[in-house]
């Protein structure tokens, strides 16, 4: 039975250990080397290893399981509570195995290698998408400074195109020139996230419970490959409105007194896959509004009465709680859940 439990502050050269028994008796501090890090674990027995939720968390999990450990991780801001008086290294080791012997303490679920790999490539494409927007917008910028007004967006540039080309518009030989410098800039760009978009097209095709997502209207593979990458297993939630709420699509509370007062959704889960969801989700909500929905469905309910955003967020908190029972039940999605009554 494992009794030591070891509180590591990770960093890029130097690791500091905070050792206790169970019960909190100070039993080691040690600052060490990455290389005597890996022996001084080789050779520890058996142990609660509690980490930080941070950069290389997941890798020296995954090491230190190898080794015979337990790994725990703690996101930061669950540590930050327990650090006593000033912060530095060894503070910080000492709050992480005071934190992780609170008995309603919530850890994070170490990543798999080939979970890793697919958010590498999901953070990829949205680099790339986002250096574009950037060139797009200096694109934009420059012309506006000489009267040409182009509203936002990527779809606006074959009309950017054909400002550039027309010598009718009184533009200087050097803007002219830079212009088409950007434009090729921002074509490359493109060239390479569609070339992104199909790997990952193509890892989802490869993943069983990717293609079960896909099944849901509002859900395509960026959608079901985030849930791969980011998501822990699903059985680590006790229910879907457990999952939507650790994506931050629940309301920020500020009850007291018995009264319970709700706010705006809390955005204090992972943003990438509560992003995407939203978007699904408003895409759903637009095609409702073109071919309306089944007449008194709850999504027929709520645009007769809501705003198409608000009912946006609402319907991708109902996303969330079905890809959890369509994960854990390993079952595709059923059209009419969609017009059960909330």
């Amino acid at each position: 039975m494992k009794d030591t439990v070891i509180g590591v502050d990770l960093a890029k050269n130097i690791i500091v250990l905070h050792g206790t028994s169970m019960t909190g008796e100070l039993r080691f501090r040690k600052k060490l080397s990455r290389g005597q890090f890996v022996q001084f674990m080789q050779r520890q027995p058996a142990a609660v290893v509690v980490l930080e939720a941070c950069g290389s968390a997941h890798y020296w999990a995954r090491e230190l399981t190898a080794y015979g450990h337990e790994v725990k991780l703690i996101a930061p801001q669950y540590v930050r509570p327990f650090v006593k008086r000033q912060k530095n290294d060894m503070a910080d080791a000492e709050a992480i195995t005071i934190a992780a012997r609170q008995p309603e303490m919530r850890f994070v679920e170490p990543k798999t290698r080939d979970q890793q790999a697919r958010a590498v490539l999901f953070r990829g494409r949205e680099r790339l998408v986002h250096q574009r927007t950037e060139l797009v917008n200096a694109l934009r910028a420059m012309l506006y400074e000489f009267g040409q007004i182009v509203p936002q967006g990527i779809g606006h540039i074959k009309r950017i195109d054909a400002i550039i080309r027309d010598e009718a518009i009184d533009l200087p030989d050097i803007v002219r020139e830079e212009c088409r410098d950007l434009l090729a800039q921002i074509n490359e760009k493109t060239t390479r996230i569609e070339e992104k978009m199909v790997q990952l097209t193509s890892a989802s095709r490869d993943s069983a419970a990717a293609q079960r997502l896909q099944t849901m209207p509002g859900v395509g593979p960026m959608i079901a490959l985030a849930i791969e990458a980011f998501a822990p297993a699903m059985t680590t939630f006790r229910s879907g409105r457990d999952f939507a709420a650790w994506l931050g699509l629940v309301p920020r509370q500020f009850s007291s007194g018995g009264k319970e007062r709700l706010g705006r959704v809390s955005k204090a889960g992972q943003a990438d896959i509560r992003r995407l969801l939203i978007i699904g989700a408003m895409s759903h909500v637009r095609v409702a509004n073109r071919k309306p929905a089944a007449s008194g469905s709850w999504l027929a309910r709520m645009l007769a009465r809501k705003p198409k955003m608000l009912v946006a967020i609402a319907l991708a908190n109902k996303m969330a709680r079905r890809i959890w029972a369509m994960l854990t039940k390993q079952e595709d999605y059923r059209e009419q859940a969609l017009s059960v009554a909330a």
